[in-house]
């Protein structure tokens, strides 16, 4: 089971009014491009991305291993974070944690924030760059049976043994196979990411031939992941260096 570590964050905030369309261009999810905490760069890691969404007067995001969410508030070119809670779990390269603590300790320092095509977050010392991340493509997304494909690991993609399906419907329902047993459960979109709020497998454990298989499937959709879907392959990328790469059924 995942722990919860509470951030504090104290920002002192400078008022200015920028009006609502100022807010509306800084909500959205977005992937840290660049950073960096006094003279020292947060190491950019393609596997592990680091990212922030803003919605309303909620934040949430991943940094580089962990989940983190909370809350936030707009003060014209101002920004202040509160209630911000992040699991505790380890991940691996090293460099991954050590992007993950700069992060942490560079959203306690922030304080002002602008949008310029780019979402910049500064503060003392602190300066964070974002980039926009496309919203999921739901309604390329829902009601196609994805077949799997292939699945991968780092720079390797491994074959599908068996039939292993996921199907996503307008609903908020899912249903698949993991190429040895069925599952089912719910989901919703977080902008640019879909979520898995239910999964459950149904059957015994797997043959080691599919057990393998059948924890990858299980892990990268039951994580959340992001999601890219071009013609007729959907691929779908969780924190790290696992996906998952589907065909669309004829």
């Amino acid at each position: 089971m995942r722990r919860i570590a509470v951030l504090s964050i104290v920002v002192v905030a400078v008022s200015a009014c920028l009006g609502s369309d100022f807010a509306d261009s800084v909500e959205g999810t977005w992937q840290l491009t660049s950073g960096r905490v006094a003279e020292e760069e947060i190491p950019i890691i393609e596997s592990h991305p680091i990212t922030i969404t803003l919605d309303e007067d909620q934040v949430s995001g991943t940094a580089s291993c962990n989940g983190y969410g909370g809350s936030f508030a707009l003060d014209g070119s101002s920004i202040s974070f509160g209630d911000l809670a992040m699991t505790e779990m380890a991940c691996f390269p090293e460099e991954t944690m050590t992007a993950e603590q700069m992060y942490a300790r560079a959203l306690t320092l922030v304080d002002g924030v602008s949008v310029d095509g780019e979402l910049t977050l500064t503060g003392p010392d602190v300066e964070l760059v974002f980039t926009a991340l496309a919203p999921v493509p739901e309604a390329e997304l829902t009601n196609t049976v994805w077949v799997l494909d292939g699945l991968v690991s780092g720079d390797t993609v491994t074959s599908v043994s068996g039939r292993s399906t996921v199907e996503f419907f307008t609903d908020g329902s899912v249903l698949g196979d993991t190429g040895c047993r069925p599952f089912s459960g719910h989901y919703l979109v977080d902008s640019a990411e879909v979520r898995l709020t239910e999964m459950a497998a149904d059957g015994n454990e797997c043959e080691p031939a599919l057990a393998d298989q059948d924890n990858h499937v299980i892990s990268v959709l039951g994580d959340g992941f992001r999601v890219e879907i071009q013609g007729d392959t959907f691929n779908a990328w969780s924190v790290g260096d696992e996906g998952l790469i589907f065909r669309a059924a004829p």
